[in-house]
């Protein structure tokens, strides 16, 4: 069973997607960590007990890792051109306790199991190429050995995750997708002529939408 662990916001830069959450939700985000196994760094903001944002980029300072990096950050121009067009919210990461039992199925759209060593070793599933999963319509998947997020240490403002919207031409298959995935409480699919990703957020300020 795959369930949100946190959304993310692909920037071409971390200035640009803090100024971006900004304008959405009147917070700005304070930086989180450097991931020198991945060549990125992010900001984290707490949206609850057990659910994150991230905002990702590139780090310009570190070394390459060697690796595909995740996210599809190693194709700068179309994080560039999905950035400029608007498509900013671009994906979710999916957690579970068993990612051995999630991926013999699945490793086609979700890619191959990568040992990680940050503070604590997790694993994360990563295509061959980098990319996101399906261009972001399926989840990227964590499995952090049992470990839940740190939300202790990330900035709690008081925004709360109210819902995770995809909107996509063609709501039967995605819907379809998230069952083939067994994704516990997957997000809320609208029919739309555009796939984009949307999240409501309750916020000391009132509701808002960040895309």
């Amino acid at each position: 069973m795959l369930q949100l662990d946190h959304i993310t916001v692909i920037a071409p830069s971390l200035a640009e997607g803090v100024a971006h959450v900004r304008a959405c939700l009147d917070i700005d985000v304070p930086f989180g960590r450097q991931h020198p196994y991945m060549g990125t760094h992010n900001h984290l903001l707490r949206l609850g007990d057990s659910v994150y944002l991230e905002i990702i980029a590139v780090d310009p300072a570190a070394a390459h890792p060697g690796r595909r990096r995740w996210f599809g950050l190693d194709d700068p121009a179309t994080v560039r051109a999905d950035w400029d067009s608007g498509f900013r919210l671009r994906g979710w990461v999916a957690r579970t306790a068993d990612i051995d039992a999630v991926l013999p199925e699945h490793e086609n759209v979700l890619g191959r199991k990568i040992e990680l060593n940050g503070s604590t070793p997790f694993f994360f599933a990563v295509p061959e190429d980098g990319s996101l999963p399906l261009g972001g319509i399926a989840p990227s998947v964590i499995d952090r050995q049992g470990k839940p997020p740190s939300m202790t240490t990330m900035a709690d403002h008081g925004a709360i995750l109210q819902s995770l919207v995809i909107d996509h031409p063609d709501p039967a298959q995605v819907r379809t997708l998230y069952r083939t995935l067994r994704i516990d409480a997957p997000p809320e699919i609208r029919q739309a002529d555009r796939f984009r990703y949307r999240a409501l957020i309750q916020t000391p300020a009132g509701l808002k939408e960040l895309f």
